[in-house]
C-alpha cells in the first residue's frame, strides 16, 4: 500500500475522530432500560402479592399501612344528668302508653312545637302497640321502663320486682310506677343497668282536673332542668293534650327549649 503524503495525515486522523464522536452521539434504535422498570401508579390490585401503589406511586410496601380513621361519634346525652346546666330547657315526660288515641296526637303536638321529650311506656302496651314504640323513637325521642303492667313495686317480694322491670322494654332509665320506691327498688333497677327517674312537676293530669288546671302546673313548675310529669296512656288524655299545646306556646315564647332524657 502506497503511504498517503505526510500532509494528508492529519487530515485524516481528523476524519476519523469526527466519524467516531458521530456515532457516539447518535442515539439507539430502542431506549435503554433499567433492570426493574418503575412500577405505574395504577399497576396492580393488591392480589396475590401483586404491589400496590399509592396515590403517588410509591409502592405500598415502602411505607406503613394507613389506619381508616375512625368516625368521631359525639358522646350521646345519656351521660349527662346535668338537667340544670343547659339553661331554660324542660324535660317533658309521658306515662302508661303507648296508646292507639292519644300517643299519635300527644307526638303531633311535640312535633308542631319542636319539642323532645321522654316517653315511660309499659310492656304490656308495647307489645300491643310496636309501631308507636318505633315512630317515637323515629322522632328523636326517648323511651324509659315503667315496669311490665304498672304493678307497685313496693307491695311485691323482690322476685317480682325484678320480672316487673326486666319485661319492661329496654332502657336505661326506670320510672317506678306511682313513684313508689324505695333503697331495695333502686338497686335492683341499677343491676338491670337502669337509673331510676322520678319527676320534679307533678300535673296531676291523671286526675283530668281541666285543662286549665293542667297547663297552670306547667306553667308553674317550669325552671331549667325541670322533669315534668304528664301522661298519654292510661285513659283519655284530651286535657292533657290541650293544656300542653297552650303552656308549650307561652314556654317558647319566653324561650324555654325541650329535651328528651338521656334514657
Amino acid at each position: 500500500m502506497t503511504k498517503p503524503p505526510g500532509k494528508l495525515l492529519p487530515l485524516v486522523a481528523a476524519l476519523l475522530c469526527g466519524a467516531v464522536l458521530a456515532q457516539a452521539a447518535t442515539p439507539p434504535d430502542h431506549p435503554v432500560t433499567s433492570a426493574a422498570p418503575p412500577v405505574s401508579p395504577t399497576s396492580g390490585k393488591g392480589l396475590l402479592g401483586t404491589p400496590v401503589t399509592s396515590k403517588r406511586g410509591e409502592p405500598s410496601s415502602t411505607k406503613q399501612p394507613t389506619q381508616p380513621a375512625k368516625h368521631q361519634v359525639a358522646k350521646p346525652p345519656a351521660d349527662d344528668w346535668n338537667l340544670a346546666a343547659h339553661g331554660k330547657v324542660l324535660y317533658l315526660t309521658f306515662d302508661d302508653g303507648p296508646q292507639h288515641e292519644w300517643t299519635p296526637k300527644v307526638l303531633q303536638l311535640l312535633r308542631k312545637h319542636k319539642a323532645h321529650a321522654t316517653f315511660f311506656v309499659l310492656g304490656i302496651q308495647v307489645a300491643q302497640y310496636p309501631e308507636l314504640i318505633a315512630a317515637e323513637r323515629a322522632a328523636g325521642h326517648t323511651v324509659g321502663n315503667h315496669t311490665w303492667d304498672h304493678k307497685t313495686l313496693t307491695l311485691l317480694p323482690d322476685a317480682k320486682v325484678r320480672q316487673e322491670i326486666a319485661t319492661g322494654v329496654k332502657s336505661k332509665c326506670l320510672r317506678p310506677p306511682t313513684g313508689a320506691t324505695n333503697a331495695k327498688i333502686q338497686a335492683i333497677a341499677a343491676a338491670y343497668h337502669q337509673r331510676q327517674v322520678l319527676w320534679d312537676v307533678d300535673t296531676k293530669d291523671w286526675e283530668k282536673p281541666g285543662a286549665a288546671s293542667i297547663e297552670h302546673a306547667i306553667m308553674a313548675g317550669a325552671r331549667p332542668g325541670a322533669i315534668i310529669l304528664m301522661h298519654d296512656g292510661g285513659g283519655n288524655r284530651s286535657q292533657t293534650v290541650a293544656a300542653l299545646d297552650r303552656a308549650l306556646t307561652k314556654l317558647t315564647k319566653q324561650g324555654y327549649t325541650y329535651r328528651s332524657l338521656p334514657c
